[in-house]
């Protein structure tokens, strides 16, 4: 590492003012600032809240925590793809690793490539800082994509997200739209064929065999099993959507390696517990309210109302969605009470949107962009509260 910082000490000057590339010193800092700790320091007079730990570590610590989802996604896209090919390679070969790196790399490689250049284009013309937030949009993107959507999709819904999600409100910290949905609501509104369906979730698959999750096949089911195996209707065990032996996208099918990403967040403070628990709340509340109307006879024939309530919390992207998505600092509700609502509120949508919408099943990408543009009203109110409560007190 000395030779490393001793080589950017060395050509820093070029970068720097009146240096021959002082236009790209935006650039040289953000490779100097991931690489090594920041040599300023806040100023000596004044009060600053001083923390051993910068933005970008903070983005770092996030990217630790998806390394669970990731390579299980890694796997998971070989093991699908053999299994669709009749080949079960299960877990005695490096097969099913190679076939998912060969598919998920580029799209990873072309997210962070186009969400980079934005980002270092607007740095460089706006004369600021890199922002650190594309370090964790930048892989969130790829995460919640099918392994077989077109890499100029990818490119081109990353450039949407940076440029309109967050650029144009200022960049990082002043976006009220988390980027990496963002990014996956382009595609899925304007090229839905590559985002829904049963043909997108497990990549180069024979055209005889099945691809859909249990999502969609709970979607489409036409009765509730009278016998109460939903094992029939849903197409995936209990075990095997809590496990991730279903297709899905790159990181959302494996709820026990979202647990246990949010498990590091929370143990390193960088992500809010309240918002994981309350959407994880207002999941299993809706799913459960839906059972009791059931149980009322309202819906008793439609399968998706009748699923039991907890199977919500296991299909689909809803674990990833509450884990990575919901607490996303910025976009998120900021006070402490407004943080339960905002929680409890995207579970709750969520669910209404997968049982009452027959085209889009899956519900958690919209309904954290809905509270997305939400939160601010729901902090603003929060505050008028208190100070109401606390004008009253004392009186």
């Amino acid at each position: 590492m000395k030779g490393l910082r001793s080589f950017l000490d060395r050509i820093k000057p070029t970068f720097q003012e009146g240096g021959n590339l002082s236009m790209l010193h935006s650039t040289f800092d953000a490779i100097e600032t991931l690489l090594f700790v920041p040599g300023h320091s806040a100023p000596a007079k004044g009060a600053h809240i001083r923390d051993g730990i910068d933005l970008k570590r903070t983005m770092i610590t996030v990217i630790v925590a998806m390394m669970p989802v990731l390579i299980w996604g890694l796997f998971n896209v070989g093991y699908q793809h053999y299994l669709s090919l009749g080949v079960n390679e299960g877990f005695a070969t490096m097969n099913n690793m190679l076939f998912g790196l060969s598919k998920s790399l580029p799209i990873i490689a072309v997210s962070y490539g186009a969400g980079l250049g934005c980002e270092f284009l607007f740095a460089q013309f706006r004369k600021h800082p890199v922002n650190e937030g594309f370090l964790v949009t930048g892989m969130l993107i790829p995460l919640c994509m099918p392994p077989d959507v077109p890499l100029w999709m990818v490119a081109l819904a990353t450039i949407f997200a940076v440029i309109i999600g967050k650029e144009a409100f200022g960049g990082t910290g002043m976006n009220p739209l988390n980027p990496a949905l963002l990014a996956r609501a382009f595609i899925f509104f304007a090229y839905p064929g590559s985002m829904t369906g049963e043909n997108v979730w497990i990549a180069d698959k024979p055209d005889g065999y099945s691809g859909a999750t249990s999502l969609s096949n709970l979607s489409a089911a036409e009765s509730v099993p009278v016998d109460g195996n939903w094992l029939n209707v849903s197409g995936w065990s209990v075990g095997d959507m809590f496990l991730g032996f279903e297709p899905g996208s790159l990181g959302e099918t494996s709820v026990l390696m979202c647990l246990i990403g949010g498990v590091i967040l929370f143990a390193t403070g960088v992500g809010n517990w309240k918002i994981m628990v309350a959407t994880f709340v207002g999941g299993l509340g809706g799913g459960l309210i839906l059972n009791g109307l059931v149980a009322m006879g309202i819906g008793a024939d439609n399968a998706f109302m009748a699923v039991p309530a907890y199977y919500h919390l296991l299909m689909g992207g809803f674990a990833f969605g509450a884990i990575y998505m919901a607490t996303d600092p910025v976009s998120a509700a900021q006070t402490e009470r407004g943080k339960w609502i905002y929680g409890i509120m995207i579970g709750l949508v969520c669910i209404v949107i997968r049982v009452f919408n027959g085209a889009y099943p899956e519900g958690m990408m919209l309904a954290i962009l809905i509270m997305n543009v939400s939160a601010p009203l729901i902090d603003y109110y929060q505050v008028q509260s208190n100070i109401k409560r606390r004008l009253a007190r004392a009186k």
